[in-house]
């Protein structure tokens, strides 16, 4: 066993491929609720939870209970053989939740990819129908069609080409950057005159929040007039939650916000506490369309998984972990803007509760996207203890991404970290210029 990270770096540049990038050199050796430890014995705190995965924090009590329970019985059998109850009731729990009064139905699967693959799969069939439409900035994996979705060539798209047929992107509105929703839309409407008839359109597909494209938020006007475009020409409105949903951004899903009923819901990410599960949701006969063995997968809706999901509901209901998101980002975002007027680099703060972003700019201008000292304050952070991750089309977005579970002493702790980080780093580019 390897006890410094440089040491496990260097195994791991001989024996993983450069392709599987890594943000920070440290290797992770146990991690509780906002906390983790490296092999050397260092804490940090995480802001970064895995990617949006951790919303019950680190090996939550209850989580780990569960899988623990599961795994006293079985670990695998297959649902598609030999089902179980678990994967009935999490599906059952979760239509529930799902926003709008049609009755729903859920697949389980393992990977937020499968969940954006089925979702179309489903669109498809139902639908009859085979071009799909999304957005500039979104992120939907890193299958062939995720990447397609995908609307960033680099590094996703970059040599794998070509990209799926039928996959049209329309520009994402970004108040920041001078894009309306009208923009948007437009776009949408020029499409349809100019390289796909809307009679052939099988779905529409978007997050509500941007997640690796930089944390924008998508205007209430937007979703509501995509529901009533998709309605008028028999689309499918597909909805991404897979890094906005379980009460990140202070509402069970973020399309709460906009009181639109998606045709389908992809989730994944916090839905199990760090057990690999994702979920497509959606109307019951759409979900019900494609024929018995279409759908599926050897792993997918893995009883340790199902377990941990429904601890996860349990824990978000029993800790009021929705409002707490409310509480987390009001803090992130008051902490963020008085830092905004000492620091001209920040040049816009966004937040959805506790999905919250910095975007860093030179001179104060929102066409200067500054990429160089985005990454070195994820490193600088890193440094002094404090987990973070960038986004962004133009990778000059700072994510926080703190546990909903995390105390307010060590929510604090992490700020002041950060500050701590954004001074040193303001400092040494100002003393860079000044030579």
């Amino acid at each position: 066993m390897s006890n410094s990270n440089s040491d496990l770096q260097n195994r791991r540049q001989k024996a993983i491929p450069r392709g599987v990038a890594n943000s920070l050199a440290i290797y992770a050796d146990r991690a509780s609720n906002a906390e983790v430890w490296d092999v050397e014995g260092k804490r940090y705190i995480d802001f970064g939870t895995g990617i949006a995965v951790l919303n019950t924090g680190h090996l939550h009590p209850k989580v780990k209970a569960a899988v623990a329970a599961q795994l006293d019985k079985f670990s695998h059998t297959c649902f598609q053989v030999t089902p179980y109850e678990s994967y009935v009731e999490l599906a059952e729990q979760l239509n529930a939740l799902a926003p709008g009064k049609s009755p729903k139905k859920t697949i389980f699967l393992t990977t937020g990819a499968e969940a954006i693959e089925n979702a179309v799969k489903i669109a498809r069939y139902h639908t009859k129908r085979s071009a799909i439409i999304t957005f500039s900035g979104g992120f939907h994996g890193r299958t062939y069609l995720g990447i397609s979705l995908t609307g960033k060539v680099q590094p996703y798209k970059a040599g794998f080409g070509p990209m799926m047929p039928e996959v049209y992107h329309v520009p994402y509105p970004m108040a920041y950057h001078g894009i309306s929703v009208e923009d948007s839309l437009e776009a949408v409407y020029g499409l349809f005159k100019a390289d796909v008839d809307p009679a052939r359109v099988a779905a529409i597909v978007i997050e509500p929040v941007l997640g690796e494209g930089g944390f924008y938020q998508a205007p209430v006007e937007l979703l509501r007039k995509l529901r009533g475009l998709c309605d008028q020409h028999g689309i499918l409105l597909i909805v991404d939650e897979i890094q906005t949903g379980f009460g990140r951004t202070g509402r069970m899903f973020a399309v709460e916000y906009s009181g639109v009923e998606p045709d389908l819901m992809t989730i994944a990410k916090s839905v199990s506490g760090g057990i690999p599960l994702s979920a497509v949701i959606g109307k019951a006969d759409i979900m019900d369309a494609p024929q018995p063995g279409g759908l599926g997968g050897t792993f997918a809706g893995s009883p340790l998984a199902c377990a941990a999901g429904l601890a996860v509901l349990n824990v978000i209901k029993e800790e009021q972990l929705i409002q707490r998101a409310n509480h987390i980002g009001k803090f992130m975002t008051s902490r963020l803007s008085g830092l905004q007027v000492r620091f001209p680099s920040i040049g816009e703060v966004r937040g959805v509760g506790a999905m919250v972003a910095i975007e860093l700019v030179k001179n104060c201008s929102a066409d200067q996207p500054d990429a160089e000292l985005t990454k070195q304050l994820v490193q600088a952070a890193a440094a002094k203890g404090l987990i973070l991750l960038s986004c962004g089309v133009y990778g000059n977005v700072i994510r926080f991404l703190a546990p909903l579970t995390i105390s307010d002493a060590l929510l604090k702790e992490g700020f002041n970290l950060f500050e701590q980080a954004l001074q040193e780093v303001a400092s040494s580019n100002i003393a860079t210029t000044a030579a």
